[in-house]
């Protein structure tokens, strides 16, 4: 099937945008991968057509900056994008139900089990957007009731991703704070009849509700439950050997509603309470109750626990307690990187990652290593919006956002991956002076040309004898042989002159005599199908120009037909994104 004039347009577009964001050279996969997203129609017949979209990318990248820019305006590449960037960007989030300005209250209740991610920020960015647009408040809530998964340093690692977002609460709590009254419901809704101290077996709990059979221990006397009421706070009872469920109805088809639990006796330490306590409740029971003394006016929570609403509503009417209006939206995590501790504890445990902020997971910490940038995120999840459907984009989605951030304070500099030595037969050796970047006002440099220079060995491969490639920034060279040293093979060519000419491949390139090793540490996806995927980390140990050594640790870096890159230390770079 060959390409119609409408795709070769699209096609079109899509190589010169990407020439341009490159500095001049459009960069064959990257382009391919965009006209499958753009036009999965074509996914099918993919491999008939590479061979024609070579073509479009050599003819594009055969021509200098200036003319691709030239060509970009006149076939309005950058228009609809822009367009599209400012509709996403002037998008916002739906009005809350009965939302009052200046009295709503949001809240973001984190457990400080594990370290924050990007679902996190996802509920994170919605409770501070609504509060802001109503003109209320936020709380950073700890939901820290089950001392066997929480520890201090959550709390700080949570507090430091949130101040590197950019939220900022209007108070800080902890569950925790309340356990004494938490307690006091707690023996409220039990002596009401509202619950009841079970003592089952955990296996024979399971089992009931499975059936939806009641519990023997829903029919005690009054004065039976009153005292094991007493004996669950006093210490009496050991860990597991009872609990206060909720009296729901075990014939509801809503398993939540099937005498839930509500408090558990935990022996262990407490990170703010230590051991003086070990009566606590679950998040069913200690939500919804500080939900409504906390004065929460809208409580909003993943899909996860929509099933749990009835719960949530059910306790505060036992107790006779203000009811927030409650919200869901979709959790969110990235194809291939999921959120889940259960995936990723092993791994940061096993060594098979080098830890909690390795650039591989969707951790803030890691978010940030690599260099995604806080306002990429929130630009991002503003575009998501507060859907029910399932969130589950790929990286490229949030890749997006950072590219149009980063792209203007990035500077454009040469790194090559494989090296393969190239010797001029008739060089020009003088000091040429490169721009940083193409259009931002990021200065220049000077670099020492010589009769030894590299190039990658991807574009060494691709040379036949006779053939000419262009040295990007500086002239033409034409193969004369290969030949051999004791060390290895390097390529014997001929300058042949600045001239600008159609169809010949432009390759970036480092020289010997103004180089430095640098080492790119390249993520790919963590799981492939479901398994950890063993071949995500790559590292290229290539060299660049040596200006790279004077770049500030933290800076962004592009270099030329490979991607931007994050300065981790001297002489080392984090890959973020083509």
């Amino acid at each position: 099937m060959a390409l119609d004039d409408t795709i070769q347009q699209v096609i079109k577009k899509i190589v010169l945008r990407n020439a341009i964001e490159y500095g001049g050279s459009a960069k064959y996969d990257t382009v391919i991968s965009k006209v499958v997203g753009l036009r999965p129609d074509l996914r099918p017949t993919i491999k008939e057509q590479i061979p024609l979209i070579k073509k479009i990318v050599d003819e594009v990248n055969s021509l200098d900056l200036a003319d691709q820019e030239k060509m970009a305006s006149k076939l309005s590449v950058f228009e609809n994008v822009h367009k599209a960037a400012k509709r996403k960007e002037e998008a916002k989030l739906p009005p809350l139900q009965g939302a009052i300005m200046g009295k709503v209250v949001t809240r973001f209740p984190p457990e400080p089990n594990g370290y924050p991610h990007i679902g996190h920020a996802k509920a994170a960015i919605i409770d501070q957007e609504y509060a802001k647009m109503y003109e209320g408040k936020l709380i950073l809530r700890f939901d820290d009731t089950n001392p066997l998964n929480e520890q201090l340093k959550y709390y700080d690692a949570i507090k430091e991703g949130l101040e590197w977002l950019g939220i900022k609460p209007d108070l800080v709590k902890n569950t925790s704070d309340d356990i004494k009254l938490l307690q006091s419901y707690g023996m409220k809704i039990v002596s009401q009849g509202d619950a009841y101290v079970c003592t089952c077996k955990s296996d024979d709990i399971h089992s009931m509700r499975a059936k939806g059979v009641d519990c023997p221990c829903r029919s005690l006397a009054r004065s039976d439950y009153i005292t094991r009421l007493e004996r669950f706070f006093d210490g009496s009872f050991e860990q597991n050997e009872a609990i206060i469920r909720f009296r729901g109805n075990m014939s509801e088809q809503n398993s939540a509603m099937r005498d839930p639990t509500l408090f558990r006796i935990i022996d262990a330490d407490h990170p703010k309470l230590g051991r003086r306590i070990r009566a606590f409740p679950t998040y069913d029971f200690a939500a919804p109750v500080e939900d409504s003394l906390d004065g929460v006016t809208h409580a909003m929570r993943t899909k996860e626990y929509e099933l749990r609403n009835a719960l949530y509503f059910s306790v505060l009417r036992s107790l006779g307690l203000r009811e927030p209006v409650l919200l869901e939206f979709s959790r969110l995590e990235f194809e291939g990187m999921p959120v889940s501790k259960r995936k990723l504890k092993p791994l940061v445990e096993g060594g098979l990652v080098s830890g909690w902020d390795d650039p591989r997971l969707p951790t803030l910490a890691a978010l940030r290593k690599r260099g995604i940038l806080p306002e990429a995120i929130h630009k991002f999840v503003l575009s998501l919006g507060i859907s029910l459907a399932d969130t589950k984009p790929p990286f490229e989605s949030l890749e997006s956002y950072n590219r149009k951030l980063i792209d203007m304070i990035s500077l454009r500099l040469f790194f090559v991956k494989h090296p393969v030595e190239i010797r001029i037969i008739n060089p020009i050796l003088v000091k040429i002076e490169l721009k940083n970047h193409p259009t931002a006002q990021l200065g220049t440099r000077n670099v020492q040309t010589s009769d030894r220079i590299y190039i990658d060995r991807a574009d060494a491969d691709r040379l036949k004898s006779g053939q000419e490639i262009r040295l990007m920034e500086l002239y033409n060279i034409r193969l004369d042989e290969v030949a051999q040293e004791k060390d290895g093979d390097y390529l014997r060519v001929i300058n042949t002159g600045q001239e600008i000419k159609p169809n010949i491949p432009k390759v970036q390139w480092v020289s010997k005599d103004d180089m430095v090793p640098f080492t790119v540490i390249v993520p790919d996806k963590l799981f492939s199908n479901e398994e950890f995927n063993k071949n995500s980390l790559h590292t290229y140990n290539g060299i660049a120009e040596s200006y790279a050594s004077k770049v500030r640790v933290g800076s962004f870096i592009q270099f030329v037909r490979f991607g931007f890159c994050r300065l981790q230390t001297n002489g080392v770079a984090i890959y973020t994104h083509d």
